[in-house]
């Protein structure tokens, strides 16, 4: 018999996360002699080692890093089994719904479509990280089943990766920000933050001489524009990382094509039939964009909401 059932998929995701059996004991509330004896089960059914033990605690080795993700997914799916079946005869669904998110579209786009959505479904409990969009992202999170769903920036060239399906909600254009009332605000140094974004943005870059090197990087869009008011440099950056910028700042646009970045969802093909992951979507495809942002289809956004957080236009 080599299937492991959930409490042992449980005990292994504890010690990868704790990265020690004495940790992960005490996590579980059981006795470290009987989370190691669980470990050499799930090894001894797999036949693999999944734990290298030592002085420093316990690390995954590449057999078991391959074991946790799939552990993770599989308790993910039990746990959306079970929802989606007690909810089965009404239509609707209770329990956890995980959403990973990089900070400007939490903040300015998840608030009023998870206020719609928990009152269609009040079932529903939003659990919400913010996650660097950087590296493998928000996509790596329900990747690796940490999330249900991840708000990410697309690359409009490649498919989101092996095991997810994506959607596109709205293109994003970058705009160059500046301090309020500086002459050539070209010529300021640049105060720069890593991010993901679609290979057109960085195409775009690479043909602008006039983009000096980076004298600043900072690792928060925030931080980056309270640089920029704070009268170290100009940055450039999207239209929703601008919206409650701090005062003292002037907005460029940054001509008839600026470039843009491709935001949408991610999630897997599992989950993307689900109650919960379905009513997410929805409240996501019909929710009202601040003004500037362009939806899916080309056309202007459908609202000003919020407009009056941004900073002017000059």
């Amino acid at each position: 018999m080599t299937d492991l059932a959930p409490h042992e998929l449980r005990i292994l995701l504890a010690v990868e996360r704790e990265r020690s059996f004495t940790a992960a004991a005490v996590a579980l509330d059981m006795s470290q002699s009987a989370v190691s004896h669980a470990v050499r089960v799930c090894e001894r059914k797999i036949g693999a080692v999944l734990f290298d033990r030592g002085r420093h605690g316990a690390r995954v080795t590449p057999a078991g890093a391959r074991v946790v993700l799939h552990a993770r997914r599989i308790l993910q799916l039990l746990e959306t089994m079970a929802a989606e079946a007690r909810g089965a005869e009404s239509g609707t669904v209770s329990g956890p719904l995980r959403i990973a998110a990089f900070r400007s579209a939490a903040v300015h786009l998840l608030p009023a479509v998870l206020a719609r959505l928990t009152a269609a479904h009040p079932g529903i409990v939003p659990r919400v990280r913010i996650v660097r969009e950087v590296g493998r992202g928000t996509a790596g999170e329900v990747a690796d089943g940490r999330a249900d769903l991840g708000i990410a920036t697309l690359d409009t060239a490649a498919a989101p990766g092996p095991g997810l399906v994506s959607g596109r909600l709205f293109e994003e254009p970058y705009a160059l920000v500046h301090p309020a009332g500086r002459a050539e605000p070209h010529t300021l140094p640049l105060v720069d933050w890593d991010e993901n974004c679609a290979s057109y943005t960085r195409d775009w870059w690479s043909r602008q001489d006039w983009i000096p090197p980076a004298t600043l990087n900072v690792e928060d869009d925030t931080a980056t524009l309270a640089m920029v008011a704070q009268g170290l440099g100009m940055s450039i950056v999207p239209r929703l990382a601008l919206l409650g910028a701090p005062a003292g700042l002037a907005v460029t646009d940054l001509g008839p094509r600026p470039p843009t970045r491709s935001v949408g969802y991610v999630t897997t093909p599992e989950l993307a039939r689900t109650v919960a992951v379905r009513a997410l979507v929805r409240e996501l495809r019909s929710a009202e964009l601040p003004a500037g942002i362009q939806t899916v289809g080309g056309s202007a956004s459908r609202s000003v909401r919020n407009s009056a957080a941004s900073p002017s236009s000059v």
